[in-house]
This record gives structure tokens, C-alpha cells and sequence, in this order.
């Protein structure tokens, strides 16, 4: 179905971070927005106030007359919902285009020059902060977020540019779906291997990915990943790491709560940026995005005005509590590796205190074929609090709990297993100089009361937070 010919659209899964973007943009363009989720949030609330029709059952009499008009509904579902789904069946009985958001997101691409983001993690972030840039700059660009960028207050760009910024999910292979004018690629350890089984067949998922950068593009790929790429002959390739590459860092300074350093790049070196975000994980994470800003035009004046007044994004070392006395922070983490990444920041940023992280691990089979990566990267911790695995999609699996991590952290850390209902009295009772919220579920959800008990405790008012 060409956009033009859309009249209503209609979204099963609506309150999906990623999905509701798109829906954003449907609304802007004065459609009528309408959809499904399996239960009311923050997001979805806010949707229906910008004007999106929401119901919570699973019932084709809710679907609005407008949606049910073939010819004129473009269906979007996320792969999360199952086949069965008796919404989606009957979208699909009654020969509806009906499409993944990837397939929606593909054809953006193919009407702007795709300024993609792919890897296991760091995706979000780097996404985010590419776009701030471009935003902010004279190239300006439309952006599509997994989160909720704290500058905009929203996962959602939307402009006159030629550009369009994209988070590209691996998940089910959506990116394969994309046709990126330009690509960073962060990582690829091996994760969601309930879909793909092995880590050959994920790493050769990322191989095809590159092959569909457009002809004269650019792959800007972290340096050291396993996968290999396969990329046409006229795609510039670069490599880049914090420390080594074509892009990378020189002259780190981390001093006083303030993170300073020299971005070396073969098209410009750009002296003294410094991180709107302080946070030692963003050094790397900025360079990818300026990377791919400078190779889209942006000036060196450009590049460091963009990371200097870059706020973050929602859940993704998401300060709720700054102060000398408590240290409060939420972040999505739910990978071993980005659980690493953020305790070794932590570790950086708070060297003499001790760091408390209450973990929500994200699905069972995630759960089976990490955890002992999950207990290493926590270990650098001093304190775990470990709450139920968050099942998503998935059904129990036998013998796979939160107690396979909970065995193999190192001798000496503090550790305890509490349910997520829990959480508040063991704010009340205990002690605290940092803690950290980690996981991709709904552990979130307690982050606000945890926030209000521990402004109580430690006798602090919300301006002093």
C-alpha cells in the first residue's frame, strides 16, 4: 500500500516503544490511529491523549469502522504478538495489508537517507544521540527511538530533512527489512537465540543486514566483532572503539562529575568535547553517533554542541537521584554485555562506594543461555538483589530461575532474592550510598516509589534529587 492511499491505521502491540514512533507519525500526518495493547502504561495513556483510539481486549468489535476498510488500513503489528492473536487472524482472513514495523520503517528508508543503528546493545543510546546531533544541526532529520529521549521527551523526530534516523533491530531479523543509507553497527554478541538457535546463524543475520547498504552509503562497525560484512564495493567502510579505529577517542579526561575528550576522525579531529551525559560508556557511544553526523555533514561546532547538550535517554543510565548523599539510577540493561558496560561505568564514576543493583533478568530462555555471563558482569557490583525473571512472551522453563544467577556470583558479593512486590519494604529497611534498577521488564514500575522512599530516608527534597 503506497503512503498516499492510507487512510486509517491500525496497531497491534500499540504501546511498544518502537511502535508507538510510528504511530506518532501517522497521527502527525492527520490519519486516523487507532490499536490493541494487552494492558494500559504510562505510553499508551499518553497516546490516547495525543489522540490514538486504544482498547486492552482482544476484541474485533473495538476495531474502529475506519479500520476495517481494506483498501484504505494499513495494519502494523509487532512480533511479539502471537500468530493466534485473534485481531491479527482476522486483519489477515479478510486480506489486509498488514505489515511488521520493520516493513514500515523499511520503506522510510528507502524515501530518506536511513541513518541506521544495529547491534546487541548500545543501540538505543547511540541512536539517540546521533539524532540530538542531527536535530540540532543544519542537516536536521526524522528519527525513529527505541526510547524516549529526555531532550525531546519523546522517541520521535519529525522534520522536512532528507535524513531519518533508525534504531535497527535485530530482533526476528526486522532489520533485514531496512535499506540504510548509512549504518553503525555496535555490537553482535550473540543474543535472542530463541529465534535464531545459534550464534553463527546470529552473526551471519548481521552479515546479510550490511549487505543492504545502499550503493555509495558507509558501514561504521565497531572494531574487534566477530561477524563478517558483506558490503557492495562503493559502501565506505570505517571501524571505531573508544580507544582505536578510524574514529576514536584521545585526551579522556574524567574529573569532577565532568567527561572531556579529543574526537580523532579521518575527515576532522575535533578538540574538547565533553558529554552533556558524564557517563564513561558514552565516550564510545558518541563517537559512533558523531561519526555518522560528520559523515553526514555536520561541522565540527555542530558535533560538539550536539554532545554537550545531549540530556540521555529514559531508562538508559537514567540518573533519578544525583546527590553526595544517594545515588540513584534506572537503567534498561537486560544483556550481560550491557550490564557490564554499566557497572564498569558505575565503577568509574563511584570508585570508594558501595553499589547496590536490584536485577529483573528479561525471559527465561535469555536467562538459560547467559547466566553465568549475567553473574560475572554483576559481580563487579557489591550488592545484588535479585527479583523473578520477567517471562515476556515466553512460558516458564523448568529449572531456569533467578536462582542459576544467584549461585554463580563471585564469593564475597552480597547477595539476596526478593519478589518485585518486595522491593519498597527492602528500600525502607536498608542502606544505601548507589543503587541501580537493571532489567528490561516492569521492574521500572517501582522506580518512582523507590525514588520517593529514599528522598524520605535521606531527608532530601525533589530539587535536591
Amino acid at each position: 500500500m503506497e503512503l498516499e492511499h492510507i487512510k486509517a491505521v491500525y496497531f497491534i502491540g500499540a504501546g511498544g516503544i518502537g511502535m508507538s514512533a510510528i504511530a506518532r507519525y501517522f497521527m502527525n500526518k492527520k490519519l486516523l490511529v487507532a490499536g490493541y495493547d494487552k494492558t494500559p502504561s504510562q505510553l499508551t495513556l499518553q497516546l490516547e491523549r495525543e489522540g490514538m483510539l486504544i482498547h486492552y481486549e482482544e476484541d474485533i468489535d473495538k476495531i474502529p469502522q475506519e479500520c476495517k476498510e481494506k483498501d484504505s488500513c494499513l495494519v502494523v503489528y509487532t512480533p511479539a504478538i502471537p500468530g493466534n492473536h485473534r485481531e491479527l487472524s482476522y486483519f489477515r482472513d479478510n486480506g489486509f495489508e498488514v505489515e511488521k514495523r520493520a516493513q514500515v520503517l523499511g520503506t522510510l528508508t528507502r524515501s530518506h537517507k536511513g541513518l541506521c543503528v544495529a547491534g546487541t546493545h548500545g543501540k538505543t543510546t547511540t541512536s539517540t544521540i546521533c539524532a540530538h546531533i542531527m536535530h540540532q544541526s543544519r542537516q536536521d532529520c526524522n528519527a525513529f527511538l527505541g526510547g524516549i529521549s529526555k531532550n525531546y521527551g519523546t522517541n520521535y523526530i519529525l522534520s522536512e530533512s532528507d535524513y531519518v534516523v533508525i534504531e535497527a533491530d535485530e530482533f526476528d531479523r526486522s532489520f533485514h527489512q531496512l535499506s540504510p543509507w548509512m549504518s553503525v553497527i555496535t555490537s553482535t554478541d550473540p543474543d535472542h537465540l530463541d529465534i535464531y538457535g545459534t550464534e553463527e546463524a546470529y552473526l551471519e543475520s548481521f552479515k546479510k543486514y550490511t549487505s543492504l547498504i545502499q550503493p555509495g552509503g558507509a558501514l561504521i562497525i565497531h572494531k574487534g566483532l566477530k561477524m563478517k560484512e558483506d558490503i557492495n564495493d562503493s559502501v565506505r567502510q570505517y571501524e571505531y572503539s573508544r580507544d582505536d579505529g578510524d574514529f576514536h577517542a584521545e585526551n579522556i579526561r574524567i574529573d569532577n562529575g565532568r567527561i572531556t575528550f579529543d574526537f580523532i576522525s579521518p575527515i576532522e579531529n575535533v578538540r574538547d568535547i565533553e558529554l552533556g551525559q558524564p557517563i564513561p560508556i558514552n565516550i564510545e557511544n558518541s563517537i559512533a553517533a558523531m561519526a555518522m553526523a560528520q559523515l553526514s555533514g555536520c561541522s565540527a561546532n555542530e558535533l560538539k554542541n550536539g554532545i554537550k547538550t545531549y540530556k540521555g535517554v529514559e531508562r538508559r543510565f537514567d540518573f533519578k537521584i544525583k546527590n553526595d548523599r544517594i545515588v540513584l539510577l534506572s537503567d534498561y540493561a537486560h544483556h550481560p554485555k550491557e550490564i557490564y558496560q554499566s557497572a564498569k561505568s558505575m565503577r568509574e564514576l563511584y570508585k570508594d562506594k558501595k553499589i547496590t543493583a536490584i536485577f529483573q533478568p528479561h525471559l527465561y530462555t535469555r536467562t538459560r543461555d547467559f547466566y553465568k555471563d549475567f553473574a560475572n558482569s554483576l559481580s563487579i557490583l557489591d550488592e545484588i538483589v535479585l527479583c523473578d525473571i520477567y517471562p515476556a512472551r515466553e512460558k516458564p522453563i523448568p529449572g531456569v530461575t533467578s536462582a542459576l544467577i544467584f549461585d554463580n556470583l563471585r564469593e564475597g558479593v552480597e547477595k539476596r532474592m526478593i519478589s518485585k512486590e518486595q522491593i519498597p519494604d527492602f528500600i525502607t529497611e536498608n542502606d544505601f550510598e548507589v543503587l541501580i534498577v537493571l532489567g528490561a521488564g516492569d521492574i521500572d514500575n517501582y522506580v518512582p516509589q523507590i525514588k520517593d522512599i529514599l528522598l524520605k530516608k535521606y531527608g532530601l527534597s525533589p530539587e535536591e534529587a
